[in-house]
Parts: structure tokens; C-alpha cells; sequence
């Protein structure tokens, strides 16, 4: 069963999501990109496309997570190419490995996200990846702050401001651990209204020998220097890509790191993914108000 298309205004989202099974499929405006848990295609899939789809390809997961996905049939995709979500428009390379440039399960987020800031706000985005949070804070009017350890992902997201008509030089961006810039961030007195935390399960810091990050260790520590740089008033959206944590564990541990910053005044709103990952509960989600 194929889920539909989630709105006119959105071509890319998770055609079909079976976690039992070991297969997600994932359409990207006419091109499948199809995962799978055993290492041999699953061919069936090529006769059960629907007409518009023009191309397909696949990666088994028991490859390397940078391993580039290989094409199974129709167009070749060598060449970046634009996807649109909720009217915003993304980069896509199937080249990059890793992931083409968004994390679908992040859709409703992302739009959450644009909804909530006010034109003249600042952002911060960390762990940024390609910008897809800044992008859509931006075009809600905020100024953006982005925040990853790669500055090719960096330029990656200045591609998707260009996409959308934003210009980049309006931005900020910053290269670098996120742990340390936040902490940064609090010594010269610099705040913003909202912040993006939304970190891999495993990551390590930019200076040799630094501690492997790890969500269910580490992930109040976060938001506590999160907190001391968020305004009164603004919000955190706190995320976890993790199957080690219930969603009560997380949001237990977001509470944590508010306390620990002693900010008594929050509330916090649980939600799940978009409906198509029905039946999957890996990635957490916990929005902060901050009163």
C-alpha cells in the first residue's frame, strides 16, 4: 500500500514505510529512492511504481552510511535536482550518499517550525545539516543562525536559501561543535527566540579526541546550554533520532536540562512523525516554550 501524496504544495514524502518488513521507499517529485534491511533489491517494487515515476534507486542499509545509492531502473539522476515541501523548495543529490538532503520524517516539524517564528526573530539551527530548519525559519521572516561541523553542508544549505529566493548574506553561518558555540553563544551575552536541536544519534565534536555524543547520555547537557541562550517567551524544539529512548525517557531528559538551567517557567509538547511512519517511533520530538 502506497501512501498518498501528502498535499499539492509537497512532492517528497515516504511512500511506503515498513520497519517490520525492513523496506522504506521514499518519492522525491518522481524519483524513488528505495532502502531495505537484506542486501538484495527487492524487484517487485520496480513493477509496482506508478506511472509518473521516472526513475528508481536503491540502497541496502548494511552498506556504509555514505555508500551512494544505485540506480535499478529508468533516468539516471546525476545531477542535483529541487523537491518541494509545504511550498519550500529543497536540494536533492542522490549522489551524496548519507541522505539525499532532507529527512522526510521531518516534515511536520520543519513547518511547525516556520509557523511559530515572527519576521525580525533570530534562530539558531544546530546540528543543521543542509539548513531545511533554517530555510523555513527564514521564509517565516526570522534571521537564521546555522550551525554544522561541515561546511560543505553549509554551502549546502546556502543552495536551498538560493531556492527559495532567500539570500544568504540576510544569515548567519557557523562552522563548528554545537556543544561549544552554545556555550560560546552564552559568554558574549548572545540570545535567540527559537533553537533547533536536532542532533544524530551518534556525533563527534571537532577537536581531536572529544567525546562521542550520545543522545541518551548527553542530550540534557544540551538542552540545558540551549537553555541559557533562548529568550523569554521563545521555544526549543528538541528532536532525537533514537530507538534507545521511549518518548516518555526523552522528554524526561528534556525536563532535566531545562532544570539544570534553572529555568522553572517551560511546558512541554510531545509529537509524533508524519502519519506515513506509522508504526515507528525512533525519532522524538519535544517543543519547548519557554514563559
Amino acid at each position: 500500500m502506497l501512501t498518498p501524496q501528502p498535499g499539492p504544495d509537497t512532492n517528497a514524502w515516504r511512500v511506503h514505510h515498513d520497519a517490520r518488513a525492513g523496506v522504506w521507499v521514499d518519492e522525491f517529485d518522481g524519483r524513488w529512492l528505495i532502502q531495505t534491511q537484506r542486501p538484495e533489491f527487492p524487484r517487485h517494487w520496480a513493477e509496482a511504481r506508478p506511472e509518473h515515476v521516472q526513475s528508481i534507486y536503491w540502497k541496502g542499509r548494511e552498506k556504509t552510511a555514505s555508500a551512494v545509492p544505485e540506480k535499478m531502473w529508468g533516468d539516471s539522476q546525476n545531477d542535483p535536482f529541487t523537491v518541494t515541501e509545504n511550498g519550500a523548495r529543497f536540494v536533492i543529490d542522490f549522489s551524496a550518499g548519507y541522505s539525499p538532503g532532507i529527512f522526510l520524517d521531518q516534515r511536520e516539524n520543519r513547518k511547525r517550525v516556520r509557523d511559530a517564528v515572527a519576521p525580525g526573530e533570530r534562530v539558531l539551527n544546530t546540528f543543521a545539516y543542509t539548513g531545511a530548519f533554517s530555510v523555513m525559519a527564514a521564509l517565516g521572516g526570522a534571521e537564521t543562525t546555522t550551525l554544522d561541523l561541515s561546511a560543505r553542508y553549509l554551502d549546502w544549505g546556502w543552495d536551498n536559501f538560493r531556492a527559495n529566493n532567500l539570500d544568504p548574506d540576510q544569515h548567519h553561518g557557523v562552522k563548528g561543535d554545537a556543544f561549544e558555540w552554545l556555550r560560546t553563544f552564552a559568554r558574549k551575552g548572545r540570545s535567540f527566540h527559537g533553537i533547533v536541536l536536532d542532533p544524530p544519534t551518534f556525533s563527534r565534536g571537532s577537536k581531536k579526541g572529544k567525546k562521542v555524543f550520545k543522545t541518551d547520555e548527553d542530550y540534557a547537557e544540551l538542552v540545558s546550554l540551549a537553555a541559557g541562550v533562548v529568550e523569554p517567551g521563545g521555544w526549543i524544539l528538541c528532536c532525537a533520532n533514537t530507538h534507545r529512548m521511549s518518548a516518555g525517557s526523552f522528554e524526561k531528559e528534556v525536563a532535566r536540562g531545562m532544570r539544570e538551567a534553572n529555568s522553572r517557567d517551560f511546558r512541554l509538547t510531545r509529537h509524533s512523525m508524519p502519519s506515513e511512519f506509522r508504526g515507528d517511533d525512533y525519532l522524538k520530538t519535544v517543543w519547548v516554550d519557554v514563559s
